[in-house]
């Protein structure tokens, strides 16, 4: 019986010297037991909701996280120069982080590792040895993970637009921003998780006036893409240091990375007359919480690899012919977006963007296979340097089995124009290709020799079947020239001579996307695809997008399908160091409503249809805003 008592005590007593050591330091008795063993026991009896199992739950066992007492200040140790929380060193004077440092302090090796320190050089080889291997392990861990960040700021170059903030228009304008997860080609699109409300991270302590970085434990209040407003923990309903950051920042840690890293945490000056132990206060608020997972950074970095390389060969939808395809060299790579040059360009300028999932890309011979116009490039241009990209790296198609009933010449359809994409048009199925390839022009406004015609692949979510505007209330683009109005498909077709196409050969899945009016991204203007700007999602019909670009008359809006991988996250340019496009100046919003004004009083013949935008002459009007 004495037997089982002796080992139960023995058991508690192991627990309590987990719990209390709080892993900073394992097998160092670093916290009072008197304070922490009562204190975290009262104060732990409040229910923590559940939040999605998927994420990391922090335990109040020590192994997960640390919270040494940021009121008993900082301590540097005297042997190996480890900067740490006071309260976690060892010995009565808490001269040293641990045991071997403290017998090393004594050794033969003592002046050669001060020296050392002094001069910046790492511990002497004794004083390495006698290190215990949990702290080893956690400084090798702190190095992984520098190296890891070093190995990202290759792709992270934050990017600032002058005067705009995300988090503070998010705010002012009380709007919502779609969720990571609507845009699966985007960095952590697949693997965002359950990321929300209420997820615990360890960030700097910018309210702190010690002289090293410190970090301390916030709450996620709202989530707007990337980004996140964030509270620190003890601040309650305080929304006075709320502060707004990318969530795949560098800066940002799961709990219990402090731990890990050896890195201390300081609860903010503001508040840290408001609880004498601040460890059983964290134990409390942070029991049965969730976190990011351990490798979330790593996550972040793999994400953001893309398979496209500089000198990689593609073809490419001719940005001033659209029915031809051209050679093009892969210049550089952001966030998965491409700037292609044109092989012909000898000065590098006359350049194309789009992302490496567009449907305008293809590999070298694709035009040959499936009978696509294509311009040859002069073979004395080509560098030996460049090399065709492989086939696997391009969005395959959706097969599609061509029976009996398929798409024909002459048929006639609704359309997303490609050079004004806030207008559906009337269109015609003028060839088709191989592989479900279908060339298609507007009606009223083609060239005579074709050069205007376009391909859409016969999944495309960006043509529909007869009808479509009108069941959905879309204002639909008649030919330009036609006279009777309002347009009836009936008549037209009758006066023409012509068939609609079949309304089953078209797309008809509708994923669960998650978009909803109102909700903010970023997104590109494909009407000069090298900028991404801040819009808003206007209107929603199936997976069809309205996107408005906030400042900006709804003349230029787009319709783009819920998929597209021209859209993106709030926070993505900064994540990937593109450059935002921010909302236009309300002077400019003013001479824009001016000139629309103009134009609707100087109407005064019957309506011909939206004037193409040629991208010729969009490159001209944006040469003024370089990336």
């Amino acid at each position: 019986m004495e037997k089982t008592k002796d080992l139960a005590d023995l058991s508690s007593l192991s627990e309590r010297k987990r719990r209390d050591s709080f892993g900073m330091f394992d097998g160092y008795d670093s916290c009072s037991e008197d304070t922490s063993s009562s204190s975290s026991s009262d104060e732990s009896e409040e229910e923590v909701a559940p939040l999605p199992s998927s994420l990391p739950i922090i335990k109040n066992n020590g192994q997960v996280y640390t919270y040494p007492d940021g009121k008993s200040g900082m301590a540097t140790c005297e042997m190996c120069g480890m900067v740490g929380v006071r309260d976690a060193f060892y010995s009565k004077t808490k001269r040293f982080c641990s045991v071997s440092c403290s017998r090393s302090y004594s050794s033969n090796s003592k002046k050669a590792s001060i020296l050392a320190r002094l001069q910046g050089k790492p511990p002497t080889k004794k004083a390495k040895v006698l290190q215990k291997k949990p702290l080893v392990a956690k400084l090798a861990a702190y190095a992984q993970y520098k190296a890891t960040l070093k190995n990202q700021s290759v792709n992270k170059a934050p990017v600032t637009v002058e005067g705009f903030s995300w988090g503070n228009y998010i705010t002012s304008n009380n709007t919502a921003a779609a969720p990571v997860t609507c845009f699966r080609h985007a960095p952590m699109g697949n693997c965002w998780g359950d990321i929300a409300e209420g997820v615990r991270v360890e960030v700097p302590n910018t309210d702190s006036n010690l002289p090293t970085k410190v970090f301390w434990i916030s709450g996620i209040v709202k989530l707007a893409g990337f980004n996140a407003l964030l509270r620190y923990e003890g601040f309650e309903n305080d929304s006075s240091l709320d502060f707004w950051c990318n969530i795949c920042g560098p800066d940002v840690h799961p709990v219990g990375w402090c731990a890990t890293s050896g890195k201390p945490l300081v609860p903010p000056q503001t508040i840290q007359h408001k609880y004498t132990n601040w460890k059983a206060f964290l134990v409390k608020r942070l029991t049965g919480a969730k976190t990011l997972p351990p490798d979330f950074s790593q996550k972040v970095s793999e994400s953001m690899q893309y398979p496209f390389k500089p000198s990689m060969r593609v073809e490419v939808v001719d940005k001033t012919h659209l029915c031809r395809t051209r050679v093009a060299v892969v210049d550089s790579v952001i966030g998965g977006r491409l700037r292609l040059v044109y092989e012909e360009s000898e000065d590098k300028t006359d350049d194309f963007w789009c992302h490496m999932y567009s449907p305008l890309i293809h590999p070298i011979g694709w035009s040959r296979s499936i009978g696509h116009r294509f311009k040859r490039t002069d073979i004395l241009k080509k560098q030996e340097s460049n090399y065709d990209a492989p086939s696997h790296l391009f969005t395959k198609v959706k097969d599609i089995e061509q029976g009996s009933e398929w798409f024909k010449e002459g048929m006639k359809l609704e359309a997303i124009d490609p050079l004004n994409l806030s207008a559906i048009c009337v269109a015609t199925i003028r060839k088709v290709l191989a592989d479900g390839y279908l060339m298609i022009g507007i009606d009223g406004s083609e060239a005579a020799d074709g050069s205007d015609w376009f391909c859409y692949h016969a999944s495309s979510p960006s043509i529909f079947p007869v009808g479509f505007c009108e069941i959905n209330k879309i204002e639909l683009t008649p030919p330009r020239g036609y006279t009777k109005l309002p347009f009836k498909w009936f008549d037209y077709l009758r006066e023409t001579g012509s068939i609609a196409a079949p309304v089953k050969l078209f797309n008809k899945e509708v994923p669960n996307h998650g978009f909803r009016v109102g909700m903010k991204l970023e997104a590109v203007d494909l009407m000069e695809p090298r900028l991404v700007c801040v819009a808003t999602v206007t209107r929603i019909i199936h997976r069809l997008l309205r996107i408005h670009f906030d400042g900006w008359e709804d003349e230029y809006d787009q319709w783009v399908d819920c998929e597209s991988s021209d859209l993106y996250p709030v926070g993505w340019c900064q994540l990937t160091g593109y450059q935002l496009q921010p909302p236009a100046p309300q002077s400019n919003k003013d001479s824009q409503s001016n000139i629309s004004k103009q134009k609707k009083k100087s109407k005064s013949q019957p309506y011909k249809g939206h004037k193409k935008k040629s991208f010729q002459k969009m490159l001209d009007l944006m040469q003024t805003t370089p990336l």
